[in-house]
């Protein structure tokens, strides 16, 4: 397919999703209230006090790295930290006004009643679970990384240290151990109960009573109980919650927000793997020109290096044979002055003593006189 085929279809997609438009605004009212059933976990930050047993338990369990400092090590809550690819849950220090000792918040996917990021995938590699918790399939996923744009939370991360076959990671609830009916595992390693797993709606009526009980203690706001549409994760706190770094997401959930643009994705559908193969084709070819360019670079550098050395070599060659030429004329002559110089004095010597005979018997007739 050539690039004019292509984008013609790309703005045929386009006109398909204008000509929707009216049947796709009527469809932005469905909302989910979440299932009836759905676990979660409320999290007590005013128990918590930053051991880190929660990422250590949350690495084992989900089979991650050992991370560069020590679970051990404290000296890392001192810098604030965000998920990543290798890391699902990481607790943060806050230092807030108008108490004399720091609070702590555990930060992981907070499990969202209509998740931003299954709204957001067009291959559907998210799932909200009646379980409660959000899960990703791997095997679905195209790269887009939609998910992480759309999640109010930021939680999302990608693995951009994978060449082969990068995915998107992030907890998941611990999902298979609540299958097996066991707890999550940062949950069952708590050693302080700051997390507390169970029904979600049950988890809203011990927030409230603590809320009740201890009106000195507890801000009354139970973090995501409405936020986003309401989420499996819940909060509580000593001081506003946006002092813990909990941002302001408003009531309305992601697929109320998106639904309206989101459901033009059914209308071009169909066109879809066009389109992917056509810039699937356009790349290739680009990669292949690239490739054969590099190629040919490769050789011409490959073939000019190859005639430097071979004058380099011949150059080398011919300076050698000159000096040693001139280095064996030189000891010839050297040679051939020293035989000289000994035949020379050793025919002195053969001379001095037959001159010496003759001086002694020839004297001369004064001499005898």
């Amino acid at each position: 397919m050539d690039r004019r085929k292509f984008l013609s279809l790309l703005g045929g997609a386009g006109l398909a999703s204008a000509m929707g438009a009216t049947k796709v605004k009527a469809a932005g009212t469905h909302t989910f209230n979440g299932y009836p059933d759905a676990m979660g976990v409320l999290h007590d930050s005013t128990r918590c006090i930053g051991c880190r047993k929660c990422e250590q338990a949350c690495a084992e369990v989900n089979n991650l790295p050992k991370p560069e400092v020590a679970y051990d090590d404290l000296t890392v809550l001192d810098t604030k930290r965000r998920t990543d690819a290798k890391t699902y849950t990481v607790v943060n220090k806050y230092n807030t006004a108008g108490l004399d000792h720091p609070i702590f918040r555990k930060q992981q996917c907070n499990h969202c009643q209509e998740p931003a990021c299954a709204s957001a995938c067009f291959v559907k590699a998210f799932t909200k679970n009646p379980d409660g918790s959000v899960t990703y399939n791997g095997d679905l996923c195209v790269g887009c990384r939609y998910c992480m744009v759309a999640c109010p939370f930021g939680v999302p991360t990608f693995e951009y240290d994978d060449p082969l076959d990068p995915l998107v990671q992030k907890c998941t609830m611990c999902h298979p151990r609540i299958q097996e009916g066991k707890l999550p595992g940062c949950v069952e390693k708590c050693p302080k109960e700051a997390l507390t797993f169970g029904r979600r709606e049950d988890l809203l009526a011990i927030a409230r009573d603590r809320i009740r009980k201890y009106p000195e203690r507890y801000e009354n706001h139970i973090y995501g109980e409405k936020e986003a549409g309401g989420t499996s994760w819940l909060y509580l706190s000593a001081v506003p919650h946006t002092e813990l770094g909990m941002p302001l997401v408003g009531k309305t959930s992601a697929p109320e927000l998106t639904s309206g643009a989101l459901g033009a994705v059914p209308m071009v559908v169909g066109i879809w793997p066009v389109l992917l193969a056509g810039a699937y084709g356009i790349s290739k070819r680009k990669e292949k020109i690239a490739a054969e360019e590099q190629a040919d670079a490769v050789r011409e550098a490959i073939d000019k290096t190859k005639a430097d050395a071979d004058n380099a070599m011949k150059t080398a060659l011919d300076k050698a044979a000159k000096d040693k030429a001139a280095a064996v004329d030189r000891e010839v002559k050297k040679a051939v002055a020293e035989a000289q110089q000994s035949f020379d004095e050793k025919l002195a010597a053969m001379q001095a003593p037959a001159e010496a005979e003759d001086t002694d018997a020839g004297n001369s007739p004064e001499e005898e006189a």
